[in-house]
């Protein structure tokens, strides 16, 4: 896939920054008093596979004004090598605006993970294309690929329109857009007709889409694999079948991905994925993953696949990178990747868990 050249930042997205709280030693939330806190947001984990492997990347969010949570933020993103621009927005007392928290027990074992989100009065809900000037990022320092998430999108009516601005303004300039579906039934309620017609848009201009059969399903419509389909280690046909519906619907989307996820226990997955690019299939079969914490591995796929294009990889590579950063991000604390360099994602495709001295 062709990539505007002479750009500042390599990929860009627009996010809702917050922080996500993990019981430690993966015990349940309920019983837990010690507890582990970082800088997360979907989008931001799926930038920071490039930002650690030297790419340039960038958030366009929004923090509370003079809030140590804003602060501790603002840090995280600074080590991870992920540069933000946003505005500052007053609190307004103690039950004003605030950044999300996430509240994740990560499960062991028989006992599944829970995830509890808490969002009244996130700040990132006020995003605003007037709060950015988009023709000095996009025209002026320009950006290869804007990747943007269902979550952003359908946060708020405000979070949706400056979505649609931002895609229409990267579209004019010549940045290339990702646009994983992320669908919330929880977002979506009583705003089914806003956010179908918003999402169908985005959907229409994306050069990449990623989702996950329930993504496709109730985003956008397309039917879902068929009864039987969905047998991760037997077949993909029900899959693959879904995924050409949305080519014949998007006709101008480039690649289409998805991953495939079958739970053993909260340790261990079958973990698999699917790329149609350019009309040809590309396949990592399912295998046995071990698993430390399965939230952000979706994420690490998408932005090892990125990656993977924006370093002009063959297709092959792309989705095989992003299997193995969404392996790498299921053994880690945190719901982002750090990997090391490229060869410590390689490895992990490989199976090759030696030792390196």
């Amino acid at each position: 896939m062709e990539m505007k050249g002479n750009c500042k930042y390599n990929l860009l997205t627009p996010t809702s920054m917050g922080v996500r709280i993990t019981p430690v030693n993966r015990q349940p939330m309920h019983t837990s008093d010690t507890f582990r806190m970082q800088a997360t947001s979907a989008e931001s984990n799926v930038l920071s596979i490039s930002a650690s492997l030297g790419l340039s990347t960038k958030v366009l969010t929004t923090f509370v004004k003079d809030s140590p949570v804003a602060r501790f933020i603002k840090d995280d993103l600074r080590s991870r090598n992920i540069a933000y621009e946003g505005r500052d927005v007053p609190q307004g007392g103690p039950w004003g605006y605030r950044h999300q928290f996430n509240i994740a027990d990560s499960g062991y074992g028989p006992r599944g993970p829970r995830v509890h989100n808490d969002r009244a009065g996130e700040v990132g809900r006020t995003l605003a294309i007037g709060d950015f000037d988009v023709d000095r990022l996009f025209g002026e320092e320009g950006v290869q690929i804007m990747h943007l998430s269902g979550l952003i999108a359908a946060l708020s009516p405000e979070s949706r329109e400056f979505c649609l601005q931002l895609v229409r303004v990267a579209k004019k300039h010549g940045t290339r857009i990702s646009f994983d579906l992320n669908y919330r039934a929880s977002f979506w309620k009583d705003r089914e007709k806003e956010l179908a017609a918003a999402f169908h848009e985005i959907a229409a201009t994306s050069d990449v889409l990623i989702g996950n059969e329930e993504d496709f399903q109730l985003s956008l419509g397309i039917a879902g694999p068929e009864a039987g389909g969905k047998d991760l280690v037997g077949g993909m046909k029900g899959f693959q079948e879904m995924i050409g519906r949305a080519a014949e619907k998007y006709p101008d989307v480039r690649v289409f991905a998805t991953t495939l996820r079958q739970v053993v226990s909260a340790n261990e997955h079958m973990w698999g994925a699917i790329m149609r690019a350019e009309g040809t299939w590309h396949v990592v079969e399912p295998r046995s993953i071990a698993v430390f914490d399965r939230i952000g591995g979706g994420d690490g796929f998408t932005g090892g696949l990125l990656y993977g294009i924006l370093r002009n990889w063959t297709p092959e590579k792309w989705v095989q990178f992003g299997w193995a950063s969404g392996a790498m991000v299921a053994t880690m604390e945190q719901d982002y990747g750090l990997p090391a360099d490229e060869e410590q994602v390689w490895s992990i495709y490989e199976g090759n868990a030696r030792v390196k001295r």
